[in-house]
């Protein structure tokens, strides 16, 4: 992959061996827990209400979110720079759905599938993001992408997420109004990732060259993510 994904100079938990098979691992359970979801319905998702909001979520998993997980691995194990973008991004759409399911799952098989998912894709997130030479692609990418307007794409969604989130949480308190357990998944969900689409703006804006890493991988996670919405 040339000096772009780099193994000497990291330790030895960062290889990229290591970051391969974890992002391997990721794209197992992904696979597993949304068949499971799939074929075991009732069993998994004993409620009208969570079989509407998370069997399509099961299929937008198998035929979007993985095949750019294991895409982007194609690419960036073929030293292709976009696959290197895009794979920080597929990592953060199946942790950002792996936070859903986990809040709004009751405990069974899929709820700890989902649960070893946000570790397993948390980790191997920040692994990539740890082994790629951000130089390197920061250098690569000054003044070809659109950085300001990614950035504020970013900023805007981040800061707009984390108030609609809080104002609809706290008007729920003070109504004292129950919200569903699917959205208050989302809700949460949108309130943990809010603050990586800010800081990935930040750095985007001040054309830091993690900002390219994390903020254009954080678009491209976005523009595929709209389908995920319970």
């Amino acid at each position: 992959m040339g000096t772009i994904l780099k193994s000497a100079r990291r330790p030895p938990a960062h290889s990229p061996i290591i970051v391969y098979v974890a992002s391997l691992i990721v794209a197992i359970i992904t696979a597993a827990a949304s068949i499971i979801g799939l074929l075991y319905q009732t069993t998994i998702y004993p409620t009208e209400e969570l079989r509407q909001a998370f069997v399509a979520n099961d299929l937008v998993n198998l035929v979007i979110g993985l095949p750019i997980l294991l895409g982007s691995m194609w690419l960036a194990r073929r030293g292709r720079l976009v696959g290197l973008i895009f794979w920080p991004g597929a990592l953060f759409f199946v942790f950002y759905n792996a936070i859903a399911y986990v809040f709004a799952l009751p405990p069974n098989v899929a709820f700890l599938l989902n649960l070893l998912l946000l570790v397993v894709s948390g980790y191997t997130m920040i692994a990539v993001i740890a082994t790629v030479d951000v130089q390197a692609i920061g250098h690569r990418l000054t003044g070809v992408v659109p950085e300001r307007m990614a950035a504020g794409v970013l900023l805007v969604l981040g800061i707009l997420f984390a108030f609609r989130t809080i104002g609809i949480l706290v008007e729920a308190l003070l109504n004292q109004t129950p919200v569903i357990i699917t959205e208050r998944a989302l809700h949460v969900a949108d309130l943990m990732i809010a603050p990586a689409w800010v800081i990935g703006g930040c750095l985007l804006w001040r054309r830091r060259a993690l900002g390219y890493v994390t903020g254009v991988g954080l678009c491209l996670y976005d523009s595929s993510s709209s389908a995920l919405s319970p």
